[in-house]
């Protein structure tokens, strides 16, 4: 763990870094963040989005991008598509051998993604986390100035159980939660009629009781699937299905200030 004391240190030129976690995998985690990116960008905002998801690194193949970086001097450059600059494990490590690494190896690349990438001029940098409360997260918040984070949920008990600790271990280390995001909360059948596959208000109730903005609910859209399978965002249609992220951006961008997050305190945490 890293002393107590130490100042964050922010990231030359970004603005804004915000997190989208959750507590567990199979939620939508990463098409949140892809498409919150895409529809960002969008709106006109510089925008960035690194996958710090080592272990399932699926933001190349959800944004239809699989070239290798390269870089100028000792800084990478980022990749490009759909007016958002890419990161990604994917990039560097293609095909389907997966990475075993432990923590320090974790901490390591992150620094490298953060700080050893061309990132230029952004006003947000978007962070896909990889799911749970582990050593990426933790090497995320004891060494950068997040903004904010963003948690995803399904509306189903078992989903907003291990929300509720994401939430928890935002708080802990003193990370702002914008709020929270009810992906799959329904599927509109052909006639019209909403099928609740998931439940029904789950994420809004839960994120009432812990004091938090409940940010939207999404829909179970298979376009949005499509579009995630064919590198076709669904954000790229703000006046179709991709609408929803289009709000979903709006709020985010809404709630952060148009200032440069100060970098605070470093937080320890206890092992």
């Amino acid at each position: 763990m890293n002393p107590a004391g130490v100042a964050l240190q922010p990231i030359e030129g970004v603005t804004h870094i915000v997190a989208v976690g959750s507590g567990k995998g199979g939620v939508g985690k990463t098409t949140v963040a892809v498409n919150l990116a895409v529809a960002l960008a969008g709106q006109g905002y510089k925008t960035g989005l690194m996958d710090a998801d080592v272990y399932g690194p699926n933001v190349p193949l959800m944004m239809g991008i699989r070239d290798n970086p390269h870089a100028i001097g000792e800084r990478i450059q980022p990749l490009q598509q759909y007016n958002v600059k890419l990161m990604s494990m994917g990039f560097l490590s293609p095909g389907d051998k997966p990475l075993v690494w432990r923590g320090p190896m974790l901490h390591s690349v992150m620094q490298q993604f953060l700080r050893g990438v061309d990132w230029g001029q952004l006003d947000f940098l978007i962070i896909d986390l990889p799911p749970g409360t582990g050593d990426v997260q933790l090497s995320l918040v004891q060494s950068t100035p997040l903004s904010g984070s963003v948690i995803v949920t399904t509306p189903s008990e078992v989903s907003l159980e291990d929300a509720r600790k994401a939430v928890k271990m935002f708080e802990q280390v003193r990370v702002r939660v914008l709020g929270m995001v009810e992906n799959m909360s329904y599927l509109t059948a052909p006639n019209g009629d909403r099928i609740d596959v998931f439940g029904q208000g789950g994420g809004a109730r839960t994120a009432e009781a812990m004091n938090i903005p409940f940010l939207g609910e999404l829909p179970l859209e298979p376009e949005v699937r499509k579009g995630g399978d064919s590198g076709r965002p669904a954000a790229l249609d703000p006046a179709g299905k991709g609408a929803v992220f289009h709000a979903l951006a709006n709020r985010v961008a809404g709630t952060l200030s148009a200032q440069p997050t100060p970098a605070g305190p470093k937080i320890t945490l206890e092992d």
